[in-house]
């Protein structure tokens, strides 16, 4: 992914990618109840803010596809912050409090996270739906499951579960048409992803 145009303001009713890692590529979730407080704290942070359309953990990095809220929204359902502060001081404050907890919890200091979070506005339907197979297949292109059924740190599982949700899945789904769409969608960038890697093994295969 490109890193052009990546530290933007956050403008009402706009799509992003969201997306940071650890400092120095450190891991930022060490074990699973890392991950569940993450989430949390997200909640927390961002939800009052921001709508989240799906996510991927990794154990050294994040992605996000969000919708800022329009103004009017964020008035109406926002308390971490008096209004008129910037949308990005509510991604400083999560991150800061999941340093911090990280920080006690295992004893370290230092930065987390690399200095600043990463953010690319997604403004065509084509990037959309690659952004949006790019972050839930991405456990399987990084060779943390081979299907993303398999890997639970990420929003697939509720996207396609039925069970109520935060996410915005409807409109995720209309999207692609439709939620079985989705699902064949998500399948065939997956085997597209492991036909790739299964053809740079056998590139580099000495035999």
């Amino acid at each position: 992914m490109t890193h052009q145009n990546t530290i933007q303001k956050l403008r009402p009713g706009r799509y992003y990618h969201i997306y940071n890692r650890g400092n120095n590529r450190e891991n930022i979730f060490k074990e699973p109840a890392n991950y569940a407080y993450f989430l949390v704290l997200w909640q927390k942070y961002i939800a009052p803010v921001a709508q989240t359309l799906c996510y991927n953990l990794l154990p050294n990095h994040f992605h996000f596809f969000i919708r800022v809220k329009e103004v009017s929204q964020v008035l109406e359902t926002c308390e971490t912050l008096p209004p008129g502060k910037p949308i990005e001081q509510h991604f400083a404050n999560l991150f800061n409090a999941y340093a911090k907890a990280i920080n006690k919890r295992y004893n370290r200091t230092g930065s987390l996270f690399q200095e600043r979070f990463r953010r690319k506005e997604i403004d065509s339907d084509e990037y959309r739906n690659t952004i949006i197979g790019y972050i839930i297949t991405n456990a399987a292109k990084h060779g943390y499951c081979n299907n993303v059924e398999a890997y639970p740190w990420s929003a697939y599982h509720s996207l396609v579960s039925g069970k109520p949700t935060g996410l915005l899945r409807d409109e995720l789904f209309q999207w692609f048409g439709n939620k079985a769409a989705f699902i064949g969608y998500i399948k065939s960038y997956t085997n597209e992803i492991m036909a790739r890697k299964n053809l740079l093994e056998h590139e580099n295969d000495d035999e």
